[in-house]
C-alpha cells in the first residue's frame, strides 16, 4: 500500500433520519439532481423566448423523473439480473435490495420525452434537446452516492491515488465512481451548457449528449470492475460498454443528420 492510498471508511448508508423516516445517501443524491434540474429548467425557460414556460417544464420533469425511477429499475433487472428475474419475477419490485441502471433510466427518460411530445404536439427532438442538459448534474450526484456507498468500485490498480473500499478486499482500486462524476457529471454539464448557448439545429443537443455520455462511459469502464454476476462479455467488453456503444453511434449519426438537414434547408432557402 502506497502512502497516498486512501482507505474509504464505512459510511452509514442513511444520511438523515427524521423520526421513522430514513433518507439514504443515494436517495439524497437523486433529490439534489432533481432540484438542480428544476432550477436549470426554469433558467432555460427564460432563455427560450416563450417556447417553454415553467409549468410545461415542471410537467416534463415529472414525467422524466418517473422515467428515471421505473426505467432505471427495470433496466437494471433486465440488463444485469435477468437470470434472477426469471427465477423470481417479483424481484423487480424489491427496490429496497438496490439496483438501478443508467441506461434503463435513460430509456425511461426517452419514453417520457416521447409521451410528452405526443401529448403536447411537440417535436420529440426539441423536447429531448430541452431535457438533456438537465441530466448531467443528476448523473454526477448519483456517482457521488455510489462512492459514499462504496459500490460500483474500480479495478485493482497501483495508481498512486487508489482507494481501498470496504468489502472490496485489501488492494487499492480505481475510484471509478469519481472518474464518472468528473466526466459524466462535471465535463458533460460544461459541454452541454456551453453548446446550448450557440445556434444549432433541433436534435443536436440530444445527439451530443448521447455521443459524449457513450464515449465517457466506454472510457471509464476500462477502470471499473465488471459486475460480478456478468464479468466480461464479448470481445472483453463490459455490459456498460456494450450498452454505451449504441449510444455513441446513434449520437454521432443524429448529429450528422441534423446538421446535414439544416445545411440543406439553408441552401434551399438561399436558392429560393
Amino acid at each position: 500500500m502506497s502512502a497516498s492510498t486512501f482507505v474509504l471508511p464505512t459510511i452509514d448508508p442513511i444520511a438523515i433520519s427524521i423520526g421513522p423516516l430514513d433518507i439514504r445517501w443515494y436517495g439524497l443524491m437523486y433529490l439534489v439532481g432533481f432540484l438542480f434540474a428544476f432550477w436549470m429548467a426554469n433558467k432555460q425557460c427564460q432563455r427560450s423566448h416563450g417556447l417553454w414556460n415553467e409549468e410545461q417544464a415542471s410537467d416534463l420533469l415529472f414525467y422524466g423523473f418517473m422515467g428515471v425511477i421505473f426505467g432505471g429499475r427495470i433496466g437494471y433487472v433486465l440488463f444485469y439480473q435477468f437470470p434472477r428475474f426469471i427465477e423470481d419475477p417479483v424481484y423487480i419490485f424489491k427496490i429496497w435490495q438496490g439496483g438501478m441502471s443508467f441506461h434503463g433510466g435513460l430509456l425511461g427518460v426517452f419514453c417520457a420525452v416521447i409521451y410528452y411530445a405526443f401529448k403536447n404536439k411537440r417535436s420529440i427532438l426539441s423536447v429531448g434537446d430541452f431535457i438533456m442538459p438537465l441530466l448531467p448534474v443528476g448523473l454526477g450526484a448519483g456517482r457521488i452516492g455510489n462512492f459514499i456507498n462504496a459500490e460500483l468500485w474500480g479495478r485493482v490498480t497501483d495508481f498512486p491515488l487508489g482507494v481501498i473500499f470496504p468489502n472490496a478486499g485489501p488492494l487499492p482500486r480505481h475510484a471509478s465512481q469519481l472518474y464518472e462524476f468528473a466526466l459524466e457529471g462535471v465535463l458533460l454539464f460544461i459541454i452541454l451548457t456551453l453548446f446550448i448557448r450557440r445556434p444549432r439545429p433541433v436534435g443536436a443537443v440530444t445527439g451530443l449528449f448521447l455521443a459524449c455520455y457513450g464515449s465517457f462511459r466506454i472510457i471509464v469502464e476500462f477502470a471499473r470492475e465488471p459486475d460480478a454476476q456478468l464479468g466480461f462479455l464479448s470481445f472483453g467488453l463490459t455490459m456498460g460498454q456494450m450498452l454505451s456503444i449504441p449510444m455513441l453511434i446513434s449520437g454521432v449519426i443524429l448529429i450528422c443528420y441534423v446538421y446535414k438537414k439544416a445545411g440543406k434547408n439553408k441552401h434551399q432557402s438561399k436558392k429560393g
